[in-house]
C-alpha cells in the first residue's frame, strides 16, 4: 500500500511539474526535471531528515521511470491538457492528498510522535513544489496566503485520527488523500486564502 501511494504521488507530482515546466516554456528536459523534482524533492527532504539515506530516488530507479512517462504524458497531451485550465493544480492538488499520507506513514514507521509524523507528511508533500516553483522563478506556494500547508496539515490530522479509530488501512489513506486534494482545490475554486481563514 504504502508503494502503492509512493507511485501514484511521484506519478502525479511529476506530471504537474512538467506540465508547469511546460507552461513557462521550458523543452522536454527541463519539463523532466522540473517533474522529478516536484515528485521526489519532499520525499528526498525526508528521509535526510530521518536519517534513511541515501534517498531511494538515488538507490531504484523506479522515479526516474514514472518522471519520464509523467513527462512524456505531459508533452505529447498538452493540447489535452490545456483544455483542463486547472490541470496543473488539479493534479498538484492530489499529489498533496498522496504524500501528507506517505509522510505520516513513514513518520510513523520510524516511531515518531504524531506531531512529527505530521510534520513529516507536509515536508513530504510541499517540498518538491517549493523546489519547482523556484527553478520557475516563482514564490513557492506554500509561501504565500495560499491554503496549502493548512490542507496537509489537516489530511495528516485525519489520517491520524482514522487510525485512532481504527479504519483499515487503505480506507484511511483514501479518505486523507481525498480530503486534502478536495480542501486545496476548493480554495483554488473559491478564491479561499490564509487572510479569509
Amino acid at each position: 500500500m504504502i508503494l502503492l501511494w509512493d507511485l501514484l504521488g511521484t506519478f502525479v507530482f511529476c506530471l504537474s511539474g512538467a506540465l508547469a515546466g511546460k507552461q513557462t516554456e521550458m523543452d522536454i528536459y527541463g519539463m523532466f526535471v522540473a517533474g522529478l523534482v516536484t515528485g521526489t524533492g519532499g520525499g528526498a527532504l525526508r528521509s535526510v531528515l530521518i536519517g534513511d539515506v541515501p534517498p531511494a530516488i538515488f538507490t531504484i530507479p523506479h522515479y526516474f521511470i514514472v518522471a519520464a512517462l509523467a513527462t512524456l504524458l505531459a508533452y505529447c497531451l498538452e493540447p489535452f491538457f490545456l483544455k483542463m485550465t486547472r490541470a496543473v493544480s488539479f493534479f498538484d492538488a492530489l499529489g498533496l492528498g498522496f504524500f501528507v499520507c506517505l509522510g505520516v506513514r513513514t513518520g510513523q514507521v520510524h516511531e515518531l510522535p504524531w506531531w512529527s509524523c505530521t510534520a513529516m507528511g507536509v515536508i513530504t508533500a510541499t517540498f518538491g513544489g517549493v523546489i519547482r516553483d523556484i527553478i520557475r522563478n516563482e514564490v513557492p506556494l506554500v509561501f504565500r496566503r495560499e491554503i496549502y500547508a493548512t490542507a496537509c496539515i489537516i489530511g495528516g490530522l485525519i489520517l491520524i485520527g482514522l487510525d485512532l479509530m481504527g479504519v483499515q488501512n487503505s480506507l484511511a489513506m483514501a479518505i486523507a488523500t481525498f480530503s486534502v486534494a478536495l480542501i486545496r482545490i476548493l480554495a483554488i475554486r473559491y478564491a479561499i486564502n490564509q487572510s479569509h481563514a
